[in-house]
């Protein structure tokens, strides 16, 4: 059961974000902008306040015994602030889909009707470790006229706070509503109960992290949730690959940083791929210090490579540790990404137009490919500005979210006196 304390805490925050909300409704561009601007020079003049936050962060998981994994994530380095600076002024530059009449049309009864574009109200934010995500969230959600509320990991709860203290600050100096972007201020679990069942504030929640959290939000929630369990990504090599592609993807698929959710999980090689061609492929993961573990035809190609289990089709292993599995052609490969797949992203290496066509049209996931790595699955990427998160949902949002993402529509209809008969 929720403490009184803890209850009274949550309720005013959603109820502060709802009207907050309702404000931003009618903001000007502008100002948003301006708060976003404002925030960015805030990372850079408050530097040595936003560190002394996260190194009390970083002294509470050392007592903690966190993966080294976990502390990377965790910390607020230079680099970091240079890198949320940038993604600010990204998202400032965007234009705002908030205003945008589309699908106008005129009734024969001269009713003029539209759909315009609107934000989603008020979103929660449930999510794990990286503190980066506080202002990224943050940002994309004030830029699509979104009020927001944060729940961020409870390692990460001093510098979580710093940076939502200064974001509100910079609403205020550009005349908004310093309570469109609020934070959990404590880590009791119970919180997170409470808020996910204030429907009649909240509109939305994204959780982001490991996939038990977000069964847990999924479950508990009575507010509509957007999903992220996993990224069980695939390369499927054909045999009508230029290996001059194959090798550099796979490689830069699964090695160029395995932690995330758009690395390459399992690697497909077609069984009419030449033997040598297979054994390169191989050999090349290998010498970059992935540990394999495949079927009986993979194993043929290196004594190195250890038996995979069915299991291993469905892991998401964050690390490097790579599944590989030989398969017939492109409906192999098709039909195992879709029995084993997570529905995030998977690419097709090959030179056969009609393969890739059929791959990009029978593969059910948030993001297919052709001829790239699969770790161009980021908003950045996509010249999204940061990203609210990849879902792989099918509603409302699919793959890299967006500022427009964000946003919903109304029905707007001009009439003149019309009556219905």
């Amino acid at each position: 059961m929720t403490s009184p304390s803890v209850d009274t805490t949550v309720v005013r925050i959603a109820r502060s974000a709802r009207k907050a909300a309702l404000t931003l409704q009618s903001s000007p561009v502008g100002s948003i902008n301006n708060a976003l601007a404002i925030m960015a020079n805030l990372l850079v003049s408050e530097k040595a306040a936003i560190h002394a936050a996260n190194r009390k962060d970083l002294a509470a998981a050392a007592t903690k015994n966190l993966s080294s994994a976990m502390v990377d994530r965790l910390t607020i380095s230079d680099k970091t602030i240079a890198s949320m600076v940038r993604g600010l002024l990204e998202v400032a530059a965007l234009s705002s889909p908030v205003g945008q009449e589309y699908e106008r049309r005129v009734r024969p009864n001269g009713l003029e009707i539209y759909k315009l574009r609107v934000p989603i109200g008020v979103v929660g934010i449930i999510y794990e470790s990286r503190p980066n995500v506080t202002v990224d969230a943050a940002a994309i959600c004030l830029k699509s006229g979104n009020a927001v509320i944060l729940r961020g990991g409870s390692e990460a709860l001093h510098s979580n706070l710093a940076l939502v203290k200064l974001f509100r600050s910079a609403l205020i100096k550009a005349g908004l509503p310093a309570d469109a972007i609020g934070a959990i201020p404590t880590t009791d679990r119970a919180a997170i109960e409470r808020l996910l069942k204030l429907s009649d504030y909240i509109d939305l929640i994204i959780p982001r992290g490991g996939e038990n959290l977000i069964r847990m939000v999924t479950e508990t929630s009575v507010i509509p949730v957007i999903k992220h369990y996993k990224g069980v990504c695939h390369v499927y090599v054909s045999a009508k690959a230029d290996m001059g592609k194959a090798i550099p993807i796979a490689v830069n698929a699964k090695v160029q940083r395995p932690g995330v959710c758009n690395a390459m999980e399992t690697l497909l090689l077609d069984i009419a791929l030449p033997l040598k061609s297979r054994m390169k492929i191989v050999n090349a993961l290998l010498e970059n210090g992935v540990m394999l573990i495949g079927d009986p035809e993979t194993r043929k190609l290196s004594p190195a490579v250890r038996r995979a289990t069915v299991e291993d089709w469905k892991a998401e292993y964050l690390g490097l540790r790579l599944a590989v599995r030989t398969v017939k052609g492109v409906a192999g490969a098709i039909d195992h990404i879709n029995e084993f797949g997570s529905h995030h992203t998977d690419t097709i290496v090959t030179e056969s137009a009609p393969e890739a066509e059929r791959f990009l049209r029978e593969v059910d996931s948030s993001s297919v490919m052709v001829n790239a790595s699969t770790r161009f699955s980021d908003g950045g990427e996509y010249g999204l500005g940061c990203e609210i998160g990849i879902s792989t949902d099918k509603l409302h949002a699919r793959g890299p979210m967006g500022v427009d993402d964000l946003t919903t529509y109304k029905w707007i209809v001009k009439g003149n006196g019309q009556v219905r008969q």
